[in-house]
């Protein structure tokens, strides 16, 4: 068993607080992915965890045992960094057991632990290579080993496949998930990269400016985002964002009316937005098509050919840029005017602070994605 509590973590430097009290648990087994833009703080807290930074306030417990003062190698945490940090005058077996050497750990046991590890990574061809001989996913592969001859109770990440290629990290994503589920290690896994944190995760902590914005599984985040900032982080492209204002609320929905005047009914409702307020509607790419009478018209400014499916980027007639995923045969042309469909229960809404509109039975039940 390995649980992570962190309850009301902050972490200042000097008058720059960079962790706004978090409060947060990582379960027992689970893969946990922290996401968010650069100086956001999960890498922060990531080391804060492992112990490499102290909290300015707050409790961390491990298991239901405070280890804010617990020394790093005493925490039963191992650490693979962004980079691989390999010793470059060892092969790659003592590289995985060098901590163990340090720790006094018998040969034999050493030996054992690294034999197991290789199994488990695919490296035991190159157990006597030295790191200038290996590929870049093979060096990380190496810093996976020499946390997992360690055992540890949680496995932390930071920011591990951003030194690679794009198709190296597509292999990687698949490697390491594989990796969680043969081992069962409460995993924690940092990254600005939301393609990742959706690929891999069984949670993922969304962090804007030192605070959590949401919590919740892949799809949780995907369809129903709290606010603007997590709608436009998770989804790639991003969703599109239009500017409109709220005209009236109903028992089933609300109706919004755009700059010219045209108007819409949104089966989502808000319990404090008022008639009269600007607020934003949200449309993923891949949930609009290409339509006819919509009332949302655009002119096309590029078309993105990737095979099976092709991107178009719009200028609405109000002036806000769009994305629209269609079919990758499609024959639309640039500077072509056309109209954008989509399907009302597929739309977003948020009110003027940025907070997510509810389908009406949400507000009814008070059910929704907890943190």
């Amino acid at each position: 068993m390995a649980t992570i509590e962190l309850r009301q973590i902050r972490k200042s430097f000097g008058e720059s607080e960079i962790l706004r009290g978090i409060d947060l648990t990582i379960r027992d087994q689970e893969l946990t992915v922290f996401v968010g833009p650069s100086g956001c703080g999960k890498s922060t807290l990531l080391r804060l965890i492992a112990g490499l930074e102290d909290s300015t306030a707050g409790d961390l417990l491990l298991d239901g045992q405070r280890i804010n003062h617990v020394n790093p190698a005493r925490r039963g945490l191992a650490l693979v960094f962004q980079t691989y940090a390999l010793y470059p005058h060892m092969s790659v077996a003592d590289n995985m057991s060098f901590n163990l050497k340090l720790a006094g750990v018998p040969k034999e046991e050493r030996e054992r632990k690294v034999a197991e590890a290789a199994r488990i990574l695919n490296l035991e061809a190159l157990l006597q290579r030295k790191p200038k001989e290996l590929s870049g996913g093979q060096r990380q592969r190496v810093a996976i080993g020499r946390a997992i001859v360690r055992n540890p109770k949680v496995f932390l990440f930071d920011e591990p496949l951003s030194n690679l290629d794009a198709s190296l990290r597509v292999r990687m994503r698949v490697e390491l998930t594989r990796l969680h589920r043969q081992l069962r290690a409460t995993t924690i896994y940092v990254t600005h990269d939301q393609v990742e944190a959706m690929t891999m995760a069984d949670r993922i902590v969304v962090l804007q400016a030192g605070s959590v914005e949401q919590i919740g599984t892949p799809m949780e985040l995907y369809r129903q985002p709290k606010n603007i900032f997590v709608a436009g982080f998770i989804g790639s492209p991003r969703m599109n964002f239009l500017s409109a204002t709220l005209q009236q609320n109903t028992s089933s929905g609300t109706m919004i009316a755009f700059p010219d005047g045209a108007t819409l009914h949104v089966p989502l409702i808000s319990k404090s937005a008022q008639a009269g307020e600007k607020v934003t509607l949200g449309l993923r790419p891949e949930h609009a098509y290409l339509a006819e009478n919509s009332v949302l018209a655009a002119k096309v400014q590029t078309v993105e050919h990737l095979g099976p499916e092709s991107y178009l980027h719009l200028l609405s007639r109000y002036g806000e840029a769009m994305t629209v995923r269609v079919n990758g045969e499609t024959t639309t042309k640039v500077d072509a005017d056309i109209s954008v469909g989509f399907d009302p229960g597929s739309l977003h809404l948020f009110d003027k602070s940025g907070l997510a509109f509810e389908s009406p039975s949400m507000l009814t039940t008070g059910t929704g994605v907890s943190n």
